[in-house]
């Protein structure tokens, strides 16, 4: 009987070890080096390499940038959250008057939208005179 009980605590046990396991990957999470200053949530954040996480896995539009190299980090809320087919890893950005602002993650499962605020593209244009707009991407792999 004693053999029995140890032998069912064990594969109780492992089951939980495996779930717990299985929860450790995280949904959403991308790296990707990106090449320029740029900003989002409206704090600039320097060039180097950086993860982007779901803050919770309850809200899948609360997400967080950060850079071990920088130590920096910001966190945000997407407007829109789309389910994607799987493709390439990316964020994007919109640049106005000279800064770059995130306005795009996607990654294996969805599609982020993030706001570029009108005080934020007020704000960039005051710093630099050129009006000039664009976009960016700055690839990733997870």
């Amino acid at each position: 009987m004693r053999k029995q009980c140890l032998r069912i605590l064990i594969a109780v046990l492992s089951v939980a070890g495996l779930g717990a396991a299985a929860k450790g990957q995280s949904l959403d999470k991308i790296a990707v080096k990106v090449p320029y200053e740029f900003v989002v949530a409206g704090k600039t954040l320097p060039a180097g390499n950086y993860t982007v996480d779901r803050v919770t896995d309850g809200d899948p539009r609360a997400l967080v940038l950060s850079s071990f190299d920088n130590h920096v980090s910001a966190i945000f809320l997407a407007t829109d959250v789309e389910d994607s087919p799987a493709g390439k890893d990316e964020v994007s950005f919109e640049k106005v008057g000279g800064q770059h602002f995130v306005s795009q993650i996607k990654t294996s499962e969805h599609v982020f939208t993030i706001p570029v605020t009108r005080s934020e593209i007020l704000e960039a244009a005051a710093r630099s005179n050129s009006g000039a707009s664009g976009e960016g991407r700055s690839g990733g792999s997870k």
